[in-house]
């Protein structure tokens, strides 16, 4: 059994969150070095405050609480992808990468929002 701090790593979403961090991290890997403290900082950091936002979220006491976590976490997700297709724009991620990432980007959304709305609907009971 994990101890109290590490059950959100039972969640299904973290796990993807999770998995989406790591992979746009690597991706932004060989972004241009001028952009290291711009746009790869923000990309990196608005990935990564979804799953953070999941387990903050998660070890906080009540439904109320949790749900306005996943809340700024899907904000975040929202963040990420404008700030990832602005990259490709940019011409600093290939079409195909951005495929690739848009669509673990969405399942993970997905998932994210059905996972806010059940929370959500829990605390209206």
């Amino acid at each position: 059994m994990l101890p109290a701090d590490g059950r959100y790593k039972n969640l299904e979403i973290w796990r993807l969150a999770h998995s989406f961090a790591l992979e746009v991290y690597r991706t932004t890997k060989s972004f241009p070095k001028n952009e290291e403290f711009g746009l790869t900082a923000q990309i990196r950091r608005a990935v990564v405050s979804v799953p953070t936002n999941i387990v903050e979220g998660y070890s906080r006491r009540g439904d109320k609480e949790l749900a306005r976590f996943i809340d700024i976490a899907l904000g975040s997700l929202a963040e990420a992808r404008y700030l990832l297709s602005f990259s490709r724009d940019l011409g600093y991620l290939p079409a195909t990468e951005l495929f690739n990432i848009e669509k673990q980007a969405g399942e993970l959304g997905s998932k994210l929002w059905r996972f806010y709305e059940k929370v959500r609907s829990k605390k209206t009971l």
